[in-house]
């Protein structure tokens, strides 16, 4: 089916670039003729904006259509030392720790963001505000393809202000600042950028770096970056499998033993009794992009082309896979046993080698003095295939051809009136192929129009949004198409308290129509070892949605709270039935009206400051609790999450204890096994060995200290993949 869209994605992609063109060179022809006096290695004035709160408890964020705007929502900006220190490979990992946010912590090769309890199709990840446009939402075991080695900031969004970006950021959006497309003209001829790491845990050797040149006065720059890991098998700190899951292994390898099984029997046992590493959890990874832009005045127009390849293994479920892997063996009863190796009776390691290739285009005009200041143009588009492999033989393969593009309108501030209007464009051919193809060939394909409005500069301040989809989905091979018309809208009030304190409430009414996964999965996913099963009937997810947060400062303290609800009527989840087919548990896809309340929040302040010394403490926590209209548990919500961290900081120096507690959860949906909670313990030095320089940061960490075995209870894999024990690591960032 890709070969098909091929071509009408091109075409709409160079009809895309055309129309940026013409829009852009006029505009900045008309630049370089009013302003020859520019200096071109002048910064834009997006660059100019703080990313972190000020003195007001305002938030100002880097995302392609919000730099304008003051987001009335809780926003982290993760960047500089708070990267290098939660540097990880994948990106929910980078944000774990962060309040409100977990990770599906799959596998050490796949991990997604979870935010506020929500994951997949409810949380948006970007690119410079431009989806990821990969398979991460499809299921779990799909890495995101995106290296957070070369990211300059990561930003966690929520609020009105997230409908900009599609109804699919019911829970927030993860928003990756790179530069892939230069942001700016460098001060220097040559600018490089570097960060290498290495650990113990897992072997871990990465490195990144870039490069951005400036061609002399011309405004043109060129960019080129690059990435590459090589991990091992994990360490753990006990035995790979839970308890309960331990337990349930020896009694069926005692079983296996009574009935004369006696090989079955011992591998039952070597796998309950595994312990130490986990088994086939490697992965090596490697990225390269290249991209141009052009800068004049207020004006940049720039594209880029990268790619990103992964490969990683899938740990198993110890004892399953036994009955998959003899049909596999009688099929072909001729299989060179010494090929098997550790394989026997079938249970053959599972991979998964990922590679994407896509193009970017970002276009930021400036338009004058008239209604309109400023046209934003983003589009990227992306050519992806993931493909599972059991053993040597490939499995099946997941291919995804898509485009997305946005094009907004930022108007000129009129007293204290802000705002912007805009509309997108989304399309997706997904293929599935091979024997465990589990969701039929789908498109998706979604046309959306939306607005954000602020006024406000006293006291009191206003923030609305609205957003129009239309969205078709279509499997032709099971002759079923679906159109969805789905209406979103939010509202937000800001009360300045003080000069230093800002408190409000966000409403929202928010509406999603199904994804392809989610109306056309039906078969065995051997990577999840589950059988998922989709509706085509399901109906469009819609849900009522209430914060209020208050943040700023007070005596020096630094603090953010917020408090939510939603309810959701039609409420998309995917729950396990208590049957099997092709020996694999089943999953549904279900739905039923449901309700989501939680908490989060953190405080920061100062216990000694002589000026060339601080002592320091931050404290934070969240807590998210989710039922259905049955009054059962919503699956896999995460815990409540305690943390405590104190600090000491020179010139020089940054010293860092922190402890992270986990409780347990017992919360849980039926066929649902609790997860114990946990306690970390972590330590971090970071250097800069050049005096009033921070060019240069070295950093000594270690995690988990006490080498505790910590599960994840967002994780589908949580009983059989436990996080990583006693981890020490090293890295250094340097830029100039």
């Amino acid at each position: 089916m890709l070969y098909r869209s091929k071509h009408s994605l091109r075409l709409v992609v160079s009809t895309l670039s055309l129309a940026a063109m013409l829009v852009a060179g006029p505009a900045l022809a008309q630049q370089v003729d009013a302003e020859p006096e520019a200096e071109p290695d002048a910064p834009p004035a997006e660059d100019l904006h703080d990313r972190r709160i000020n003195y007001q408890g305002q938030i100002i964020v880097s995302a392609q259509g919000l730099r304008e705007f003051d987001l009335l929502a809780g926003t982290s900006v993760v960047e500089a030392d708070e990267l290098q220190r939660n540097m990880d490979g994948q990106l929910g990992e980078v944000l774990a720790s962060l309040p409100g946010v977990s990770a599906s912590g799959f596998a050490p090769g796949a991990s997604r963001p979870i935010l506020r309890g929500f994951s997949g199709e409810r949380v948006k990840v970007l690119v410079d505000g431009i989806g990821a446009i990969d398979a991460s939402n499809t299921s779990d075991d799909h890495a995101v393809s995106i290296d957070p080695l070369t990211a300059e900031s990561i930003e966690v969004l929520r609020g009105p202000a997230v409908l900009l970006f599609g109804s699919q950021a019911i829970g927030g959006a993860v928003n990756v600042i790179d530069k892939r497309i230069p942001r700016r003209v460098p001060d220097e001829p040559v600018h490089v950028d570097f960060v290498a790491r290495t650990d113990t845990a897992s072997d871990l050797r990465e490195f990144g770096g870039s490069v951005d040149v400036p061609f002399g006065t011309s405004g043109f720059v060129a960019h080129v970056d690059g990435s590459w890991r090589d991990s091992d098998d994990l360490e753990i700190a006990g035995f790979s499998v839970a308890p309960a899951l331990r337990a349930e292994i020896l009694a069926d390898a005692a079983e296996e033993e009574d009935e004369g099984e006696f090989e079955e029997a011992e591998e039952l046992r070597e796998a309950a009794d595994q312990r130490g590493v986990l088994p086939n959890s490697a992965t090596e990874t490697w990225t390269a992009n290249a991209g141009l832009a052009f800068f004049k005045g207020d004006s940049n127009l720039g594209v880029s082309f990268g790619v990103y390849d992964t490969a990683y293994g899938v740990p198993g479920r110890p004892g399953a896979g036994h009955h998959h892997g003899e049909e596999e063996d009688h099929e072909d009863e001729d299989h060179d046993e010494d090929e098997q190796g550790e394989e026997e009776h079938g249970e053959e390691q599972v991979s998964i080698g990922l590679r994407q290739y896509r193009a970017d285009l970002r276009g930021d005009i400036f338009l004058g003095e008239g209604f309109f200041e400023r046209l934003k143009i983003r589009a990227g588009y992306s050519d992806y295939t993931h493909t599972e492999f059991e053993g040597d033989e490939i499995g099946t393969v997941f291919e995804v051809e898509g485009l997305e593009a946005r094009a907004e309108l930022v108007q000129n501030t009129s007293g204290a009136w802000r705002g912007s209007l805009g509309t997108q464009y989304y399309f997706r051919d997904f293929e599935a192929v091979g024997a465990e193809a589990f969701v039929a060939p789908n498109r998706t394909e979604q046309i959306a129009f939306f607005a954000l409005q602020e006024y406000g500069d006293g006291p009191f301040e206003v923030e609305g949004s609205l957003r129009y989809e239309n969205t078709r989905v279509d499997a032709t091979t099971l002759g079923i198409e679906r159109s969805f018309d789905t209406f979103s809208g939010a509202v937000g009030l800001a009360y300045e308290v003080s000069p230093t304190v800002r408190t409000g409430i966000n409403l929202s009414r928010v509406a999603r129509a199904p994804a392809g996964e989610e109306l056309f999965s039906n078969g065995p996913h051997i990577a999840t070892q589950a059988f998922e099963i989709g509706n085509p009937d399901l109906d469009i997810e819609r849900a009522w949605g209430a914060e209020i947060f208050a943040r700023g400062s007070v005596g020096g303290a630094r603090f953010s709270i917020a408090a939510y609800r939603s309810w959701f009527d039609d409420f998309i989840y995917l729950a396990q039935n208590g049957e099997e087919e092709d020996d694999l548990p089943v999953f549904l896809f279900l739905q039923q009206d449901a309700t989501y309340t939680g908490i989060e929040g953190e405080v920061a302040f100062d216990l000694v400051d002589t000026g060339d010394f601080t002592i320091g403490t931050e404290l934070q926590g969240d807590y998210v609790h989710a039922r259905l209209a049955d009054d059962s548990f919503v699956p896999r919500i995460p815990p409540l999450h305690l943390a405590a961290a104190l600090t000491a900081s020179t010139d020089a120096f940054d010293l860092r204890g922190e402890v992270e507690w986990y409780d347990d959860q017992n919360d849980i949906a039926a066929y649902e096994t609790a997860t114990e909670g946990y306690t970390f313990v972590n330590a971090a030095l970071a250097w800069r060995p050049l005096h009033g320089n921070e060019s240069i940061t070295l950093m000594l960490k270690a995690d988990n200290i006490f080498d505790v075995t910590a599960r994840r209870h967002t994780s589908v894999t949580k009983d059989f993949v436990p996080l990583a024990g006693r981890n020490f690591s090293a890295s250094i960032r340097a830029s100039f």
